[in-house]
């Protein structure tokens, strides 16, 4: 299957294995040669694929490339913690503001009974 793809034992490994996306063009081809309709083979696991090109050398070849296929179900745990982080940093953003406030108003005071003082 690998020489049906045009593509090393090992990549083809990893994709079998789930380590690494299969393209839709793969899947036509694969299917081609197994004879089924693309539907009959493809996974029906939702998966998203995150194509991580993190290197200082500017090289984006195959080699330095790091395929990452993510479950829904990760993602959307992700998502859901992202948003409560969201919602806690506003909520802490204006008990800040309350507290410059209070700051503000205390310090106001503070210089009333040191002029009343002198």
């Amino acid at each position: 299957m690998a020489n049906q793809l045009c593509i090393n034992q090992s990549q083809y490994q990893r994709r079998e294995t789930g380590l690494i996306f299969i393209t839709d063009k793969e899947w036509m081809r694969i299917a081609k040669v197994l004879e089924v309709e693309v539907d009959e083979i493809r996974e029906n696991d939702s998966v998203s694929t995150t194509y991580n090109y993190d290197n200082h050398s500017g090289d984006h070849s195959a080699s330095n490339n790091h395929f990452c296929n993510i479950h829904d179900y990760i993602m959307k745990n992700q998502q859901e913690y992202i948003d409560m982080l969201k919602n806690k940093n506003s909520e802490l953003q204006e008990k800040n503001k309350l507290l410059e406030h209070t700051i503000r108003q205390l310090q106001d005071e503070l210089q009333q009974i040191k002029v009343r003082d002198e």
